[in-house]
């Protein structure tokens, strides 16, 4: 995810960064968890990609505390992203970055239901095709959400126009829409709302929200940082050690600045 390829110099550029504690990274089970029936779940979040979430980290464990059951969904594996590993696009990628989400969510305590292997890139292909990989997703997706009381995605920008990012947004904003009032899930979309953002996400195109439509905040503690921090050592094939050393003291001090930030999408 390019955000984090900024994240040592965003922490250069917000003086000096908060000290966060660097935990073990938990280690995953041999194979990734498939939750195939959500109890009722509470919170809902979909998101593309392993490594989306940590946009709003600090957030899911906050609700956690709060005593949500929190559901992370990721549509596709990232089998087309080596990111740093040096590792082929594939099917070893897509196991390894599968491993990655499920540490992660270990590490924020939330439940990793898939991924749904829909193909990483593929979203926003011929979307208005009935087998398409966005058509796919939605049917796959009407379960998970019947029961949700909030749903996180990513907003209509996609971040910074990610098409994956944009078509998971899409598709969970339509099917969250058509629901009647009385089962509607409220629908969260993160919000960067702390401008002018670092010139590295400013470059790199990342959409900003006005801070008065961003009416949902999660201020958070040094115990919510250590995990975010946690979940970041998780994407080994992401990031080099030093970038992830730095993904969450550089966001808590020049992009979150003590609470994650939600806009309501409706």
């Amino acid at each position: 995810m390019q955000i984090m390829l900024a994240a040592a110099m965003i922490a250069a550029l917000a003086a000096p960064p908060p000290t966060v504690t660097t935990e073990p990274v938990p280690q995953p089970l041999p194979q990734p968890r498939r939750t195939l029936d959500l109890p009722s779940p509470e919170v809902v979040v979909v998101l593309a990609h392993p490594d989306d979430e940590l946009v709003f980290a600090p957030a899911l464990p906050v609700m956690a505390r709060e005593g949500l059951s929190i559901h992370l969904i990721f549509a596709t594996d990232g089998d087309q992203g080596p990111g740093v590993s040096g590792m082929a696009p594939g099917a070893d990628l897509a196991m390894k970055r599968r491993m990655e989400g499920f540490c992660s969510g270990m590490a924020l305590r939330v439940d990793i239901v898939g991924p749904l292997a829909l193909g990483d890139g593929t979203l926003g292909l011929r979307a208005n095709d009935p087998q398409s990989a966005a058509n796919r997703l939605a049917e796959r997706l009407k379960p998970y959400l019947a029961d949700a009381v909030t749903v996180i995605t990513w907003g209509p920008d996609g971040g910074y126009g990610h098409a994956d990012h944009r078509m998971v947004s899409a598709v969970v904003t339509q099917l969250v829409q058509a629901m009647p009032a009385e089962k509607r899930p409220r629908l969260l979309y993160p919000a960067l709302i702390n401008t002018p953002l670092p010139e590295p996400l400013a470059s790199q195109g990342w959409a900003t929200t006005a801070p008065d439509l961003a009416t949902v905040r999660y201020r958070y503690t040094a115990a919510d940082l250590a995990a975010a921090n946690k979940a970041a050592q998780c994407h080994r094939t992401q990031f080099d050690d030093a970038t992830r050393a730095m993904i969450v003291p550089g966001f808590d001090a020049a992009v979150w600045k003590g609470e994650v930030a939600f806009r309501l999408a409706f």
